[in-house]
């Protein structure tokens, strides 16, 4: 895999949504989580500002060669009583946060004119998905493998395509269905890992998911925020999205004490529940 040289974003650009560019750009996992984590450091320590200005933002992101990318249905289950199955297992959760830092900067770069919270949220989200990824590459590393060593999909991506022009539903429909299908799943994962007998892993999961909730609160924050511009019901709005982007297809059981600490209102929860059947 070519390497690349790190190269600081912060002398050349000076404003954040060039440096979340630079981020957005960087195709190597070793570059990318360096240039995150130097970026939001610099962010917070006000080296960089705000500007109103136009960026060219590509709708693919810079990604390394590997993994190959394929379609979900082509992803071959494995027990994760093997070793080879809870790599397998820990590659496709570290392939979904090296996306969500992608995903984070995107949001910064591609999207101007908002509060400085909504950037202060972004930063963080990004820099907590890039500390994510790195903590699984290492714990990859232990178990003989690295990250590109297996396929993956990129189906976090290809809503992010879709959103590229609607921050409403950008956020409505990344955060609050995709990321917050994360919070369902990833206990009964870690149940399974720990039955499998790998505590390292488990432990390591239970630490992204407490911050995955504030990642999908942040979501709700400006999903509200943005209904309340607009006067938009951010409840029927909410299922507008999920008729227009996902037939209604929604995948359960959910995690309802996660999702109402994210954001989730009982009444929603109720709703998404009566539409269980899986994504169209």
């Amino acid at each position: 895999m070519r390497q690349e040289t790190p190269i600081s974003p912060i002398p050349a650009t000076k404003t954040l949504r060039r440096a979340a560019l630079a981020c957005l750009l960087a195709e190597s996992p070793e570059s990318k989580c360096a240039l995150t984590l130097e970026s939001a450091l610099a962010w917070r320590s006000g080296v960089l500002g705000l500007a109103e200005e136009v960026l060219e933002v590509p709708l693919l992101p810079g990604r390394p060669p590997r993994p190959p990318l394929v379609h979900p249905r082509e992803l071959a289950q494995r027990s994760l009583k093997t070793l080879e199955g809870r790599a397998a297992l820990i590659h496709a959760v570290t392939h979904i946060e090296f996306s969500a830092i992608n995903l984070a900067w995107d949001a910064v770069a591609r999207f101007a004119g908002m509060p400085r919270d909504y950037y202060d949220d972004w930063v963080r989200v990004a820099a907590e998905e890039a500390a994510h990824f790195r903590m699984l590459q290492a714990r990859l590393q232990d178990l003989g493998h690295d990250y590109g060593d297996f396929p993956a999909h990129n189906g976090l991506w290809y809503m992010a395509q879709r959103t590229a022009d609607d921050l409403l539903a950008r956020m409505a429909m990344v955060p609050r269905v995709l990321e917050a299908r994360g919070l369902d799943v990833t206990p009964g994962m870690i149940a399974r890992l720990r039955q499998a007998g790998d505590r390292e892993t488990a432990e390591l999961l239970e630490i992204i998911w407490r911050e995955e909730i504030g990642h999908v609160q942040a979501g709700s924050r400006w999903f509200h925020h943005l209904c309340a511009l607009a006067g938009q019901d951010p409840e029927g709005t909410y299922f507008e999205l999920l008729g227009q982007y996902l037939d209604h297809g929604i995948r359960c059981p959910l995690h309802r004490g996660a999702r109402a600490e994210a954001g989730f209102s009982e009444p929603e929860l109720d709703r998404l529940e009566a539409l269980c059947g899986g994504y169209p």
